[in-house]
């Protein structure tokens, strides 16, 4: 398990340790791929769910509670994007990456009480999906 990847490192530009520095989707794609990232509300600091980025356009999303969903990834302008086989409007749910300090996280692409998620584990450990999996 690891904290913040390597790969990330390079793009902390900030001066202050509380500054937030926005990473670019492929970046972000360069630590995540092949990984499993552990998602938590960072009001709450409750576990939102786990996400296993299969490659750099299909990951598999487990919410706490609920059961697996593949995820079709996309990058538009600056955004990381998943548009899940479950979601009934079809519209992806798009997240702007950033660091905080040495704090990797993500921001919901709103403008209205975006909700932000901290990634607070990043393992080779694949999802347990036993039987639940759709596509």
């Amino acid at each position: 398990m690891s904290r913040i990847p390597a790969a990330l490192g390079g793009v902390l530009l900030a001066t202050s340790a509380t500054a937030q520095t926005l990473i670019s989707p492929e970046d972000f794609l360069d630590a995540a791929e092949g990984k499993t990232l552990s998602f938590y509300e960072v009001r709450s600091g409750e576990l939102v769910g786990v996400e296993q980025f299969l490659d750099r356009s299909r990951s598999v999303w487990k919410q706490v509670g609920e059961h697996c969903v593949y995820g079709r990834i996309s990058t538009p302008d600056g955004r990381i994007c998943f548009l899940y086989d479950n979601n009934p409007d079809r519209r992806p749910v798009c997240w702007w990456p950033f660091m905080q300090g040495d704090r990797l996280m993500v921001r919901l692409a709103t403008f209205l009480d975006a909700e932000i998620q901290e990634v607070r584990a990043i393992t080779s450990d694949p999802i347990s999906c036993p039987g639940e999996l759709t596509s």
